[in-house]
């Protein structure tokens, strides 16, 4: 923290600009042995926060580059430091050039997340926001973007203040109660204590049951394309796609391992995984394609399961319906195009959701889409809402929810008013936690580690 580092903020490699970022104590400094400005009379020194200057990049008295400096005082600024930022012409030779002359003027080089991290130290955000920038950095469609903004913007931290507040109040209540009984201090009723705790249960019940939508929307989802031989799976991954990425051929057994292609649908990244088609074969080759298809089925989010409507089904369909029942899982009735010998009513049951669809003429796209919020569940979201976006926030919110409950289960029971105040300082510490206020110091250098140089 005392320090002033220096890093690429924007991705290397060839570009329009490339974006050198100092923040310290001495990036004024630092930057005024690099920084030439354009007028003479400009001082950086002097430069006030929220401005810019136009000048050179300057190494040993030869000019480089053209730059841009842009200057922001602390405590308003990103890190709550004054910062400067060195816009040069894109490239790796100029902007590690300029690095290499800032950390030669003073600077050190920063670590993953370390801007950010210092922003959190400095107490311009919370750890929540700071992991909402993490997530929007990395988000992989529009609605993700929308629900890591909802976390840079401080909606779950304002959330987690408020239900906190309620039960410190509970807390505090129940602290004065128990430790002075010689003072007289209104007994809580059961009724208000069971409402409080009852409200935020739900508060955190909410956050836990919409973490694995949101991480849909931010992260994308594997999906497992499944099916008999033949039945299209290859096809539909091409039109997905958008390009032949996997072999088509009327043979059975073309597919004999994993084909993986990324594809966007309705704004999810969906990671789609083409498996070989599934029945009994003895050819060694194929069988191992066949056991892959089935445990890329247990490791997917979402199993595609398609069936042919123009030829009866088989055992095998059969058999692959009902597994299907143990996953969240969508059956694509494949050939819509044709007259269906069998009606679908005989899947329903085993799957989420059943979409006709016609992946050689490319039918019920629109279908398929909807059908995959709905499974995925990400229909419902509000993207206004607060939600939790890192693993390290599922399992504080999980901790709190599961002490409220037994709080709750306490007081039920007939425990004394202990007993509860126990679990309530279970929860209270578990949403401290979540907020990062009382994080390790080993929780919060993982949390940073993760984020990209430069921010």
């Amino acid at each position: 923290m005392h320090t002033t580092i220096v890093a690429l903020a924007t991705p290397p490699g060839a570009g329009g600009i490339a974006v050198v970022r100092l923040s310290g104590s001495d990036s004024y400094a630092v930057a005024e042995q690099v920084f030439r400005p354009i007028n003479p009379e400009k001082k950086v020194r002097e430069a006030k926060g929220y401005t810019a200057m136009f000048g050179h990049f300057v190494q040993d008295g030869v000019v480089l580059d053209e730059v841009v400096a842009l200057f922001f005082r602390g405590p308003r600024s990103y890190t709550g430091e004054d910062v400067v930022e060195l816009s040069c012409h894109g490239g790796m030779v100029i902007a590690q050039t300029l690095i290499s002359a800032c950390i030669k003027a003073g600077a050190q080089p920063a670590a993953p997340g370390e801007y950010t991290q210092r922003a959190v130290l400095n107490g311009r955000m919370t750890l929540t926001q700071a992991e909402g920038v993490m997530d929007l950095i990395s988000a992989a469609g529009r609605q993700g973007a929308a629900l890591a903004q909802s976390a840079l913007n401080g909606s779950l931290a304002k959330t987690i203040q408020g239900h906190r507040q309620k039960l410190l109040e509970l807390a505090g209540h129940l602290a004065a109660w128990v430790d002075f009984p010689e003072e007289d201090v209104p007994q809580l009723e059961q009724s208000n204590l069971l409402q409080v705790l009852n409200e935020v249960r739900q508060g955190m019940t909410a956050l836990v049951d919409g973490y694995g939508a949101g991480a849909v929307l931010r992260q994308g989802v594997d999906v497992a394309i499944v099916g008999s031989p033949n039945v299209g799976k290859s096809t539909l991954l091409n039109w997905l796609a958008g390009f032949e990425r996997a072999i088509v051929t009327p043979i059975a057994g073309t597919t004999r391992d994993v084909v993986e292609q990324a594809v966007m649908l309705a704004d999810i990244r969906m990671n789609l995984f083409d498996t070989a088609g599934i029945r009994q074969t003895d050819d060694v080759v194929e069988a191992e394609g066949i056991r892959r298809s089935h445990s890329k089925m247990e490791q997917a989010g979402l199993v595609l399961a398609m069936f042919d409507t123009s030829r009866p089904l088989t055992d095998e369909d059969r058999e692959l319906a009902k597994l299907c029942g143990n996953y969240r899982a969508i059956a694509l009735l494949n050939k819509a195009d044709l007259q269906p010998v069998w009606d679908k009513q005989e899947l329903e049951a085993h799957f989420g959701a059943v979409v006709e669809i016609s992946a050689a003429t490319e039918q019920g796209k629109q279908d398929l889409e909807q059908a995959v919020r709905q499974v995925l569940g990400v229909d419902k979201l509000d993207y206004s809402l607060p939600c939790l976006v890192s693993q390290r926030q599922l399992a504080a919110a999980v901790s709190a929810q599961q002490a409220l409950e037994q709080a709750i289960q306490a007081q039920r029971d007939g425990f004394g008013l202990d007993a509860v105040s126990v679990c309530l300082d279970d929860a209270l510490e578990a949403l401290y936690q979540l907020s990062g206020e009382q994080a390790s110091e080993q929780v919060i250098e993982e949390v940073f580690s993760k984020f990209c140089v430069g921010k």
